[in-house]
C-alpha cells in the first residue's frame, strides 16, 4: 500500500510527512522534539512561556537527540515575547517556525533574515493565501478537533480541501491523528502533504509531564474534551480538572499577572495553568487535549508512535 507523499517544506525533507505538534507550556520540550527528529518526522520545541537562555537550552537538548534530524519551534503569536523567542530560536540554528494562536508578520522577516521555513498554523483559507505571498514554505490546516487553542469552529478536514485548493505550497493536516487508520485516511482520503500530530505525542514516554496528566488522557471517554475560553481570546478543547470546573463557575481569581500575553482578558492565567497541568497539580491547572484523546489507550515511546503510525506503508510513485 503506497500511500505516504514524500514532504519538502522548503529545502528539508523528513523521511515521513509528520510535523509533532509544539504542546505548551513544555509539554513538548527538547526532549520530545529531539526524540521525533530521530525518528524522521520533524520536532518541535513550545517556545510559549519559556525565557531565552531557557529556549536555546531546549534547542541544544533536541540536537543531541535528533541524530541530524529536523528540529523546529513553535510559538503562540499571542505571546508578549513571541518575536523575541523566534529569533532567539534562529540565531540558534533553529530548522524551521512555526506560528499558532494568532497570525503574524514578523515571522516571516525573521525567516527570511535567517534563512528558515516559516509554516503558519490557519484554519481558513484566506490566512493560507496571506501567508503564501508573504513566504510561508507551507502552512498547517487545523481545525475545531485539534488540541490546545482553536482558530475555528469547523472541522479541519472540511477546511482541508478549500485551503488545498487555494494554495501552491504544501498543505499539513492536523487534529484527530490516533492511529495508522487516521495517517491512511489523511494520505488517501484527504490528500494532505503531511500531518500535524500533538495529542498522541502528549501521551508519550518523552513528553514533559508527569502521571497525573497521562493519567487524565487515560482516563478520558468519548464527549469528555469540553470548550474553555482561554484569556487570550480563543476557545481551546480541554478536559475537566478541578481548576477547569472552577473556571467554569467564575471561581477563579487572578492574584498576578507577569504580562506574558500581548492581551489578556485575565479571567484566569493561562500561561500558570498549563504550568501546573503539567506538573501533575490539577487542582491548579489546565490540560488541554484534542477530542480524540479517549482513543489512546497507553503511553507509548515516541519509536513505538512512529512504529504504530508507519509499518508497512510505503511512499507513493
Amino acid at each position: 500500500m503506497k500511500i505516504l507523499p514524500r514532504l519538502k517544506i522548503a529545502h528539508l525533507q523528513p523521511k515521513y510527512p509528520l510535523i509533532q505538534g509544539g504542546m505548551a507550556i513544555r509539554v513538548s520540550t527538547g526532549k520530545l522534539a529531539g526524540s521525533v527528529a530521530r525518528e524522521g518526522g520533524i520536532g518541535l520545541i513550545a517556545g510559549s512561556g519559556m525565557e531565552l537562555d531557557e529556549v536555546r537550552d531546549e534547542i541544544a537538548i533536541a540536537r543531541s537527540i535528533a541524530n541530524g534530524g529536523i528540529v523546529g519551534i513553535n510559538t503562540m503569536v499571542a505571546a508578549s515575547k513571541f518575536r523575541a523567542v523566534m529569533e532567539t530560536a534562529a540565531k540558534a540554528g533553529i530548522d524551521m517556525l512555526v506560528a499558532g494562536a494568532g497570525f503574524s508578520r514578523d515571522i516571516f522577516d525573521i525567516g527570511r533574515d535567517y534563512g528558515i521555513p516559516v509554516v503558519p498554523i490557519v484554519s481558513g483559507d484566506r490566512v493560507a493565501v496571506l501567508s503564501e505571498k508573504l513566504g510561508a514554505a507551507a502552512v498547517v490546516v487545523e481545525g475545531c478537533e485539534a488540541g490546545g487553542h482553536l482558530g475555528t469552529d469547523r472541522l479541519a478536514r472540511d477546511i482541508f480541501p478549500e485551503v488545498k485548493g487555494a494554495v501552491n505550497i504544501p498543505v499539513l493536516l492536523a487534529g484527530g491523528v490516533i492511529d495508522q487508520n487516521d495517517i491512511i485516511e489523511a494520505f488517501n482520503t484527504t490528500k494532505a502533504d503531511g500531518v500535524q500530530v500533538g495529542t498522541r505525542f502528549a501521551a508519550s514516554f518523552e513528553a514533559n509531564v508527569t502521571k497525573p496528566f497521562h493519567d487524565t488522557y487515560l482516563k478520558a471517554e468519548q464527549g469528555d474534551v469540553f470548550r474553555i475560553m482561554s484569556p487570550v481570546g480563543l476557545w481551546g478543547n480541554a478536559l475537566a480538572t478541578p481548576f477547569s470546573d472552577k473556571v467554569q463557575r467564575g471561581e477563579v481569581q487572578q492574584l498576578t499577572c507577569v504580562n506574558c500575553l500581548k492581551k489578556c482578558s485575565q479571567r484566569f492565567c493561562i500561561i500558570q495553568a498549563l504550568i501546573e497541568a503539567r506538573a501533575g497539580n490539577l487542582e491548579k491547572g489546565l490540560v488541554f487535549a484534542g477530542e480524540h484523546v479517549f482513543r489512546i489507550k497507553e503511553i507509548m515511546s515516541v519509536k513505538d508512535i512512529f512504529k504504530m503510525f508507519f509499518a508497512g506503508l510505503d511512499y507513493r510513485d
